[in-house]
């Protein structure tokens, strides 16, 4: 009698997608990524001084001129523990924004690394989903050392802070699905001043430095809109223990932001790679 061997079992998305869109080998660009940067941990650790930088500022400087500010729930809390929940969100940004757009930008245009990725077993959805899972893991880390130095400093102060890193993960993938998708509309490195010009904005308008309450009615609104005030406003809840409705709002504008950019990272590539 003759045994044969059962077929290796699919997962759902595996058995959905064409095997020219998603092969399930996402992980061994995760493996490449860490391979490289094995030989320049000294880049994680830069990329995660600064917002240190700035929350000893604020502990040791200006916020001692600042007194008691409104936070969630309209509760008064020193003006180190409003912004720091919103330097945490802002480096997960920065992470994962800089991983997926200045390097995916040189793979792809220069290096020609996804020309030849795409030559194997290999789809654009595994391309986007491993350079966006290894942004989020940049980004992942920054927050990581950011948290510690808020312990350190007492400022988590609410058991929920436990799910600040999650949060923070959610937020670097949310970052890192659309700036690749954005990385392949590029075509020349002066392009990279327009991703500056809508960072830095949103870095010091999405409340990280004051409460949304000190904009007029029409500007809050516009506010309300950028997608790093959403993930700035769930830190600050899970920082402090205080929930509303408007969490979900948070979670879901981030948990759509993700897909979306996923979807076009991995469209993009297929167009332009395969097309």
């Amino acid at each position: 009698m003759v045994v044969r061997e059962a077929p290796p079992s699919r997962g759902l998305l595996l058995r959905v997608l064409p095997s020219s869109l998603y092969a399930g080998r996402a992980r061994f660009l995760l493996e490449r990524s860490a391979l490289v940067y094995s030989r320049y941990w000294v880049v994680f650790a830069s990329g995660a001084l600064e917002p240190l930088f700035y929350l000893l500022a604020f502990q040791v400087g200006f916020g001692k001129l600042v007194g008691e500010v409104a936070g969630p729930g309209g509760q008064l809390m020193s003006y180190v523990a409003f912004v720091a929940p919103g330097l945490l969100a802002a480096s997960a940004m920065n992470g994962a924004v800089f991983d997926s757009t200045y390097n995916v930008f040189f793979r792809f245009r220069y290096a020609k690394l996804y020309d030849a990725m795409l030559a194997t077993p290999i789809g654009p959805l595994d391309i986007a989903l491993g350079e966006i899972g290894f942004a989020v893991v940049r980004g992942a880390l920054y927050s990581t050392a950011f948290v510690a130095v808020m312990g350190a400093m007492g400022l988590l102060t609410s058991p929920w802070a436990v799910l600040l890193l999650p949060a923070a993960v959610l937020v670097s993938f949310a970052f890192a699905a659309v700036g690749m998708g954005c990385a392949t509309f590029l075509r020349s490195t002066s392009q990279f001043d327009y991703i500056q010009l809508v960072l830095m904005p949103m870095f010091l308008f999405s409340t990280t430095f004051y409460p949304l309450g000190v904009y007029p009615e029409a500007l809050q609104w516009v506010v309300s809109c950028l997608p790093l005030y959403h993930g700035i406003e769930l830190m600050r809840s899970l920082a402090t223990g205080f929930f509303d409705w408007s969490i979900l709002g948070h979670l879901a504008y981030l948990l759509v932001m993700a897909a979306v950019g996923l979807v076009l990272a991995a469209r993009r590539l297929h167009k332009l790679l395969l097309s």
